[in-house]
């Protein structure tokens, strides 16, 4: 009973660590809010400030695999390039090297909980702030602090279970100088940091059983196990962008391309670079009494020596991940969601803005829709028009899916912790993809207007009729590219609303002058009932997309 206790704490203790970490990472993002996608944005123009970037935001969250997901939301979401990317993962691979140097200068010695309570204490003051800002930093602070109680519940659960024992037990049979107990254990630290998506969680074990000093599991050994969580991390980022665009899954690539080119260099060389970062600690920082120093020290010196070994390469590494993720020609990504899924997304900050960029893209879906519809009354032949009916039959569809989609996302980030801001964000987003929908909804009414007046008409619309159409779809076209350009533009930006207005009631005032001109006409004789119906019908159905476009961009400001 005594044992199934001490591994149920041994496992609630890495959750207690890991849920630290999560709330930590969520806390910043919340916290820096615009300012940090601001700042890496500004930062990532060149591959140094790049590395100094994923450096300095892993090194404050204490999770590369956070930042590595985020990377990879910023190219899914268009704001960032393949290129830029590839820097940023480089420092963040040096910032989380940033953990094992505060667990060794803190060491397993020291109850961590002496501190780390009473820093509760401090952050209960900003969790209940109503001011969003405060209470980001008071869940910062909350996270830090159980992340080093899980820590130190960890290395309790871990000296009761005397899992020393098991490993030492484990590892008895033997050699300590072959080479293949290092794979062995590059292989078990790629597994495990899998497992537990988080290569700091997986750190921090290897310095506490190195701490325990069990026999034949050494420096070398431990060593081993840091290398292979530097594959197991980028798997965390790879299931983030399975179900992303291209760049980003290629973002990822490269992520596992520079981390699993690092650990087979570095073992070519194992021995002499152990020896190495021995010599340093020792000789140099004079650390010789501090094991878990010099396994940090190791830790650092790996994914230093990676980085400045592959900086100046970074455009090979684009070419090599473009190559092995070609962009394959003729390949229709015409009827997908380009920035966002169903599936994987980093934080519900990031959620926001990977949906700002897909509302972007449905508003440019509607306005292409609206093109063909513009092309169904320019055509004559038979087969031209069903071609172009059928595609805009088709384009109402992907409306419906896009706004059900994006709809499923909203709720999933709603789920997420957000800001007062990021929830009114949210609503108008729901607003606007309603509307938008309403576009589609109304484009394929105009579509199946003209439609049935082929089929059902003989008469053709009169000169009048058909220049009073064109005009009004002139307004309704001017009015949608304001709306796609309102919808693309900066967050820091207010809305246009004033122009909006002005052409929506341009498309009212046209409307009101048609329909006295159709009733005047019908009284003449000019044409028959059935035509002038079907003609109102295309008139009144452009109102209405007036009307959804002034929704749509009121919502976005």
């Amino acid at each position: 009973m005594d044992t199934l206790v001490n591994v149920l704490s041994l496992i609630g203790s890495l959750g207690m660590f890991l849920y630290g970490m999560k709330i930590m990472s969520d806390g910043l993002e919340k916290f820096a809010g615009d300012k940090l996608r601001a700042v890496l944005a500004a930062m990532t123009k060149n591959r140094v400030m790049g590395i100094f970037t994923g450096l300095i935001i892993t090194a404050l969250v204490q999770s590369s695999s956070a930042t590595t997901v985020m990377i990879v939301s910023f190219v899914n979401a268009g704001l960032m390039t393949l290129k830029q990317s590839i820097g940023v993962i480089m420092g963040a691979n040096i910032g989380t090297t940033v953990t094992a140097w505060i667990i060794s200068a803190i060491g397993f010695k020291i109850n961590i909980s002496a501190f780390a309570i009473p820093l509760l204490a401090f952050g209960l003051i900003f969790i209940f702030s109503s001011n969003s800002k405060r209470k980001s930093f008071g869940e910062f602070i909350f996270g830090f602090s159980f992340l080093f109680m899980g820590l130190n519940f960890l290395q309790t659960a871990a000296n009761d279970l005397d899992i020393g024992h098991y490993v030492a037990s484990m590892l008895a049979g033997i050699a300590d100088d072959s080479f293949w107990i290092i794979l062995l254990f590059v292989f078990i630290g790629m597994v495990i940091t899998c497992l537990v998506q988080a290569s700091a969680a997986t750190m921090a074990i290897t310095l506490m059983l190195f701490d325990m000093h069990i026999p034949g599991f050494g420096f070398e050994q431990a060593a081993a196990l840091a290398m292979g969580q530097n594959i197991g991390t980028t798997v965390t980022a790879y299931l983030a962008s399975m179900t992303a665009n291209l760049p980003a899954r290629r973002t990822a690539l490269a992520h596992m391309f520079f981390n699993v080119f690092g650990v087979i260099v570095v073992l070519i060389m194992f021995y002499p670079f152990c020896n190495a970062v021995s010599w340093f600690t020792t000789d140099v920082l004079r650390a010789a009494n501090n094991d878990l120093f010099k396994l940090s020290a190791f830790h650092t010196a790996f994914n230093v020596f990676n980085t400045l070994l592959l900086v100046g390469f970074v455009d090979q590494i684009e070419k090599f991940v473009c190559k092995i993720l070609p962009n394959k020609t003729g390949q229709d990504d015409e009827y997908r969601l380009k920035y966002i899924s169903g599936g994987w997304f980093s934080t519900s900050e990031m959620g926001l803005l990977e949906a700002k960029k897909e509302i972007f893209n449905f508003a440019e879906r509607c306005n292409k829709m609206f093109a063909f519809v513009k092309k169904m009354l320019e055509v004559s032949d038979k087969k031209d028009f069903k071609e172009l009916y059928d595609r805009v039959e088709k384009y109402e569809g992907i409306t419906d899916n896009m706004e059900e989609e994006i709809g499923k996302y909203l709720g999933k980030v709603s789920e997420g912790k957000l800001t007062i801001e990021s929830k009114l964000k949210l609503q108008k987003m729901l607003k606007m993809i309603s509307e938008l929908e309403s576009i589609g909804d109304a484009c394929f009414n105009i579509a199946r207007t003209i439609n049935h007046k082929r089929e059902k008409v003989s008469e053709d619309f009169t000169k009048e009729q058909s220049e009073n159409i064109l005009k009004m779809f002139e307004l309704v076209q001017v009015a949608l590219d304001h709306m796609v350009a309102q919808t693309g533009r900066d967050e820091d930006e207010k809305a246009d609303i004033a122009t909006t207005i002005k052409n929506e009631n341009a498309i009212n005032e046209f409307r009101s002058l048609t329909r006295n001109q159709n009733t005047q006409a019908l009284t003449e004789g000019k044409y028959g009932y059935a035509l002038g119906s079907h003609y109102m019908n295309v008139i009144s159905e452009c109102e209405k997309l007036g009307d959804y476009i002034l929704n749509v961009v009121q919502a976005s400001d």
